[in-house]
């Protein structure tokens, strides 16, 4: 990114040299990301996140759909609900199980009012699959456009857009160790696009405004990278981690379908602790983690993922997300392992508790 921060300053749609060196290079990240998620070129829209990413698909679905309901799981990303809310259709949300997995049966019954769906690949809380492949089949036979919030799965799990049958998907790079403030939308070809901001046109005309030209060779950079690093660390170390804090401490319950999860994400809850004193504990020993979503923290009270699950708010309250990336090492999650139990175990001392024994959801 460097190179188009410091000296690679053209505006990418002008038609000098060195705008057409900026609109090159915009063009090798565009294939970059179509190469890895199985999607051609001119399918990608690059956008500035995936907030906008996510907004820009259901605002088209919106503006092109047919009358009818939107469709939604119980437990999606906040820029998906709240997008979706403003919408003057009807909004049915789709509810999951104790394991965090969108009814199935549930989902089935709302197609037939539908007008378009949008459903995670995996939640950005607890890291559980959603049923993505078996949900865009049943769309399919109603004919019922289906977008997906791919942004926490994106890194963590094999994604191809043609395999998978989406007619849009979000990314977000920072998401999979690219750049943060850039996104890409995917859109199908041939699936008709209402674009959310106006002006000149650039991506096609399908998101206007002077592309981020180091930012998008970042996503690209990062894109290319993820084809080839190994994820098999990722997996190690949530599994290792786990096994010391239940191990360590007494009264930990592993939330979300533990069969049905990304490789990188833990999200625990710990009896007799309240989640933002231990975020103070753990941020005094170097751990950075979240309670809940980054998107929730410091508002002190029980997402609505972990309430949509049916998880008690006193055990909501208790929650921390820890998630790994590709970086860190086994030995990394061993001493977050350790830090967590001694966080755990000092704020029972201050605040008194009694616990109960180790739980894992996995229905």
């Amino acid at each position: 990114m460097l190179p188009w921060m410091r000296d690679g300053f053209a505006n990418p749609s002008g038609s000098y040299s060195a705008a057409k060196l900026a609109r090159r290079a915009i063009d090798e990240a565009r294939g970059q990301v179509a190469e890895w998620i199985g999607a051609d070129a001119g399918e990608i829209v690059f956008t500035g996140g995936g907030t906008e990413s996510v907004n820009a698909a259901l605002v088209s679905l919106d503006r092109l759909g047919a009358p009818g309901a939107a469709v939604v799981s119980a437990i999606e990303h906040s820029a998906v609900l709240r997008c979706a809310e403003s919408f003057s259709r009807e909004l049915v949300r789709v509810p999951v199980t104790s394991g965090g997995r969108i009814e199935m049966e549930a989902f089935a019954r709302t197609l037939g009012g539908a007008s378009f769906v949008s459903l995670m690949a995996a939640n950005n809380e607890t890291g559980v699959i959603q049923p993505l492949e078996e949900a865009v089949a049943l769309a399919r036979e109603h004919r019922v456009p289906i977008h997906t919030d791919a942004i926490q799965a994106a890194g963590k799990m094999g994604l191809n857009v043609k395999a998978l049958g989406v007619d849009l998907l979000s990314l977000s790079a920072h998401k999979f160790h690219g750049p943060k403030g850039v996104g890409a939308l995917y859109v199908r070809e041939g699936l008709g696009f209402v674009p959310m901001q106006h002006g000149g046109g650039q991506e096609s005309g399908r998101r206007s405004g002077t592309e981020n030209t180091a930012g998008i060779v970042g996503m690209g950079a990062a894109a290319a990278w993820m084809r080839q690093a190994a994820e098999g660390s990722l997996a190690a170390c949530r599994d290792a981690f786990e096994t010391r804090v239940t191990r360590g401490i007494s009264g930990v319950t592993v939330n979300g379908d533990v069969r049905h999860r990304l490789v990188n994400t833990s999200h625990l809850s710990f009896d007799g602790c309240d989640a933002a004193g231990l975020l103070i504990l753990l941020d005094e020993a170097g751990i950075a983690c979240a309670a809940g979503s980054a998107c929730m923290t410091g508002k002190q009270r029980p997402s609505h993922v972990q309430l949509a699950m049916g998880i008690p708010e006193a055990r909501a309250k208790s929650s921390l997300r820890i998630s790994f990336s590709r970086l860190n090492t086994l030995e990394d999650a061993l001493a977050a392992a350790d830090s967590v139990v001694k966080a755990v175990e000092k704020l029972r001392r201050v605040q008194g508790a009694g616990v109960g024994p180790v739980v894992v959801y996995s229905r």
